[in-house]
């Protein structure tokens, strides 16, 4: 998440309670950032445990599904932990804990839809990107609707204060602002607005199983999605990035892209 709007929307739930959550987090986990055991080089907090700080639930990227913690990220946590030879042990954390570093106290990587900023990995350091969450234009079939040019004139939703609306702006699109990416999906299906654009995260999750709509175009916007590791812990982050490889290199990555996201635009 690079968008400060997303990233209040995941925390304004458990803000209240961070400090609680934060002791929680480290009870855990151990309740000391002292790395308990090694795995094939690389300390692990838990012994025989890959622990990652998530805010569950942030669909598709990690939520609640009979049960169990599924989604994007927790497909790619599974991996890594396969590749440590550990249980994958995931550990719910406000997103404030986690874009500011803390989090990583009392866990081995933070893994939750976690843009790359330049102020970030001043506190943390990040794999190398495993999403690039570009701007999608999303439009219901026969809508007429077939790239940026055609959307001109025609009725575009956007998510306010977010680089959908500012592109929007942009192209000269006057675009109807809605407040979250809830309403915003609302309107599309329901007929009000011809297309939606905003981050291919969400509206292509939104309507991967869904016929009626199609993405026409992306856009890209430079936004980059990495996994947080403690500043230092080379090591992890060495073995993180190699797992990132391994599935990049035998297509098992866009294997989950297209299983959560659906596929690309045309």
């Amino acid at each position: 998440m690079q968008l400060k709007s997303l990233a209040t929307a995941k925390m304004t739930a458990k803000a209240a309670a961070l400090f609680a959550v934060g002791a929680l987090t480290l009870t855990a986990c151990g309740g000391s950032s002292t790395p308990a055991a090694s795995e094939g080089g690389v300390q692990l907090i838990n012994a025989g445990k890959f622990t990652v700080c998530s805010d569950v639930p942030y669909e598709p990227f990690e939520f609640q599904k009979d049960g169990k913690t599924v989604g994007f990220d927790i497909d790619i946590a599974t991996e890594i932990a396969k590749d440590l030879n550990a249980e994958l042990n995931i550990v719910d954390s406000s997103f404030e804990a986690i874009e500011t570093g803390t989090a990583l106290t009392g866990c081995d990587a933070s893994i939750s839809s976690v843009s790359i900023t330049d102020t970030r990995k001043q506190v943390m350091d990040f794999s190398n990107p495993y999403m690039d969450d570009d701007l999608t234009l999303v439009a219901k079939e026969g809508s007429g609707v077939e790239n940026i040019d055609t959307a001109k004139g025609k009725k575009v939703g956007v998510q306010q204060a977010t680089t959908g609306a500012k592109y929007a702006q942009e192209k000269g699109i006057e675009a109807q602002q809605f407040e979250d990416s809830g309403l915003l999906v609302q309107a599309l299906e329901a007929g009000t607005i011809d297309a939606a654009l905003g981050n291919q995260s969400v509206l292509g999750y939104a309507i991967k199983d869904n016929t009626q709509f199609t993405r026409v175009e992306d856009y890209a916007t430079g936004e980059k999605l990495g996994i947080a590791i403690k500043k230092g812990n080379t090591a992890m982050l060495d073995k993180v990035n190699g797992t990132l490889k391994r599935l990049t290199d035998d297509g098992t990555l866009a294997k989950f892209q297209a299983t959560w996201f659906g596929e690309t635009a045309k």
